[in-house]
């Protein structure tokens, strides 16, 4: 019987697509003339974008302000459970020591 492979959700083709453009993106700046043709790009596109991010500016900020009291109420609250000091001073206190040990050798 053949294996039946569901379709490809948005999400997984966003992905998808998010990966490939990360993934080439060096190899193509690697190709000669690749600032030049960035640089047209962004002269062509900067005002479009300009443009349209003024429509999502404002609506972010207040969204932003609305959340962060939350957000900082809930860091506080972490910082304060977990033992990052203590952790902190053991892995230095590991390194030292094994640092000691191996100049013994």
């Amino acid at each position: 019987m053949p294996v039946r492979i569901p379709r490809a959700r948005s999400t997984e083709i966003a992905t998808f697509g998010f990966a490939g453009v990360a993934g080439f993106a060096p190899l193509y700046f690697m190709l000669p003339g690749a600032e030049e043709r960035l640089a047209s790009q962004t002269a062509r596109w900067a005002p479009r974008w300009e443009r349209n991010i003024s429509y999502f500016a404002t609506p972010a900020r207040r969204v932003a302000q609305r959340v962060e009291p939350r957000v900082e109420k809930t860091v506080k609250k972490i910082d304060s459970r977990l033992p990052l000091e203590k952790m902190a001073l053991n892995v230095d206190r590991r390194i030292k020591h094994g640092i000691d040990r191996m100049s013994k050798h």
